[in-house]
């Protein structure tokens, strides 16, 4: 007995939206879409929270998007039932960067592309998306000119630090704001915290053993890139 592989493989009894080759083009194409957006993020991430998981995540999202767009079809009365279905689940993570928000959306749009067979929009927006995106990193867009740092001094509880750094903050930064005093290790060391924004040209190496040689060699903390990073 013959079997038709291709009436097998034919899904349009059950949709009327999609066949076999429509679910085949649009994961695969979906596939390399999304993987180019996952490279895309990787590349282009700065901050310290990159996790291979979230990129595998963007591109499962998409596929996932893919199919649905495909099950729901032109039907609308199974676009209800799945957003009741969708509606139960709850995301508690938090999105460190507001920029990865980007980024979900663009994997969920290029998933609904593929899944409605709009194959052209799909690659023509990852291309002219993804090459936006690049070129803001690449040049640096929007960045702010000077960023301000934090430092962390130690020093004795009875030392008198009104001035003490006066002339160090004179020869190595622009700005110098005293925002923070704590005390530490039960009460023994008091800690200073400032604002900074260092010279163009200072050397940190330098600015730091300077103040270490005014705190009676304490610990020194400076915290460079805090405001750009997603710590």
């Amino acid at each position: 007995m013959a079997v038709d592989i291709e009436s097998l493989l034919d899904f349009e009894d059950l949709s009327g939206t999609f066949t076999g080759t429509d679910v085949f083009v649009g994961l695969v194409l979906g596939f390399i879409l999304l993987s180019a957006i996952g490279w895309l993020y990787k590349r282009t991430h700065k901050g310290t929270s990159y996790t291979q998981s979230y990129v595998h995540t963007l591109i499962m999202m998409g596929l996932v998007v893919d199919v649905i767009m495909l099950i729901v079809g032109s039907n609308i009365a199974r676009a209800f039932s799945l957003v009741g279905a969708l509606s139960i689940i709850r995301f508690r993570n938090a999105v460190k960067e507001i920029r990865d928000i980007g980024f979900i959306f663009l994997a969920m749009a290029i998933g609904m592309a593929t899944g409605t067979k709009f194959y052209m929009l799909a690659i023509i927006a990852t291309g002219v998306i993804g090459a936006l995106i690049f070129i803001m990193f690449e040049f640096d867009w929007f960045a702010r000119p000077a960023m301000s740092q934090i430092l962390k001094i130690q020093l004795d509880k009875d030392v008198d630090f009104e001035e003490l750094f006066d002339r160090t903050f004179v020869k190595y930064t622009r700005s110098a704001e005293l925002i923070g005093i704590d005390s530490v290790r039960s009460g023994t060391v008091t800690e200073l915290v400032y604002s900074i924004i260092l010279k163009k040209n200072a050397n940190k190496h330098e600015f730091i053993q300077s103040i270490k040689s005014q705190n009676g060699n304490q610990k020194v903390f400076l915290i460079t890139g805090y405001n750009t990073t997603d710590l």
